[in-house]
């Protein structure tokens, strides 16, 4: 089998499903999901029957139903299924945020006078904007600390471009 490919619309309300999903631990309803992509429910409903042939999500019927992720959905966002995810110290202009950060690159690491880091987080990221100064550190397992000013925020991915002003390790 081929690789999925979704349209931006599909994987962004895959990603906020994803997102409310592993906040909630119950079916999602799809106006909740509407809500946050901006768009009436009957669309993202019409959405989701092409994600259910896809076998990327499940719909449960019934007043306390909605929709969840089926474990494609993970695998083809390249995002875990986690249990248990442990929280990163994340200050946004010096008030203390708990985020779940899924993964941090440095994707120019060869230029000598830029440094950026990209940095997936496995919730949604519209609280932020850009030109925010973040601070991201004690993370599970590392020392690491970043500190800089949002540079540019992928909601699709949950992602933000951070220009780094300090970095320590």
């Amino acid at each position: 089998m081929g690789r999925i490919e979704l349209t931006n619309s599909q994987q962004h309300i895959l990603t906020v499903l994803i997102n409310h999903y592993q906040a909630a631990d119950e079916p999602i309803p799809a106006k909740d999901i509407a809500s946050e992509v901006d768009r009436e429910p009957r669309t993202v409903r019409n959405q989701m029957s092409s994600l259910k042939d896809l076998s990327l999500v499940e719909g449960i019927p019934g007043p306390a139903g909605g929709y969840k992720p089926m474990e494609n959905a993970y695998d083809i966002l390249d995002r875990e299924e986690l249990e248990d995810p442990e929280m990163a110290v994340l200050a946004r202009e010096f008030d203390r945020v708990d985020a779940i950060v899924d993964a941090i690159t440095f994707p120019n690491v060869h230029h000598p006078d830029v440094c950026r880091a990209r940095i997936r987080f496995q919730q949604s990221i519209q609280e932020f904007d850009e030109g925010d100064a973040i601070a991201i550190g004690a993370m599970p397992d590392s020392e690491l600390l970043l500190a800089g000013e949002i540079e540019a925020i992928e909601t699709t991915r949950n992602q933000i471009i951070l220009d780094v002003t300090q970095i320590e390790a």
